[in-house]
């Protein structure tokens, strides 16, 4: 079964190619009302800055608006992903090779569910990470939850990125 997070991804994904975007992560949240996050990048790499969110959020609200997925009102937030990002798609685990990444399974392996390690990248459909037990591959089906961890290296590597 779809999820609404997977159904809005999939009616916003285009329209953020169109603008020069890549889409991060869709999410719905709160108890007392609903926010739903759109968490996006831009595809040349570059930093994200104000005038590019509020781009995404007027280009999507009107897709939003036409195909109305969200049966209750909600607020819309768009933000980039950071520097301790979330890595959500296959080629982020290559992207980010070498890095710390914390890596939760939805299933336990070896008696483990969430994992801390640099990452070594995609290695026969599972992430590979170097954790202080040792090397484990986590098959990229099972990954619950991913993200950069924010070090002295990830943020040497953002400010070289950032200038160009």
């Amino acid at each position: 079964m779809e999820t609404l997070e997977a159904k809005i991804a999939e009616l916003i994904a285009p329209t953020l190619e169109d603008l020069g975007y890549e889409l991060v992560r869709v999410a719905l949240m709160g108890s007392r009302g609903v926010t739903l996050q759109v968490m996006a990048e831009r595809a040349d790499r570059k930093a994200m800055d104000v005038d590019d969110c509020a781009d995404i959020s007027h280009a999507i609200s009107a897709v939003l608006d036409v195909h109305d997925p969200i049966d209750s009102a909600y607020e819309l937030e768009v933000s980039s992903p950071g520097i301790d990002r979330p890595l959500t798609r296959p080629e982020h685990f290559e992207r980010f090779k070498g890095f710390e990444a914390r890596v939760e399974s939805a299933q336990p392996i070896d008696g483990q569910k969430r994992f801390k390690g640099d990452l070594l990248g995609l290695r026969d459909g599972a992430v590979a990470l170097a954790t202080e037990r040792g090397e484990v591959a986590i098959p990229i089906e099972q990954v619950r939850k991913a993200k950069l961890v924010l070090t002295q290296a990830l943020i040497a590597a953002a400010a070289e990125e950032a200038r160009g």
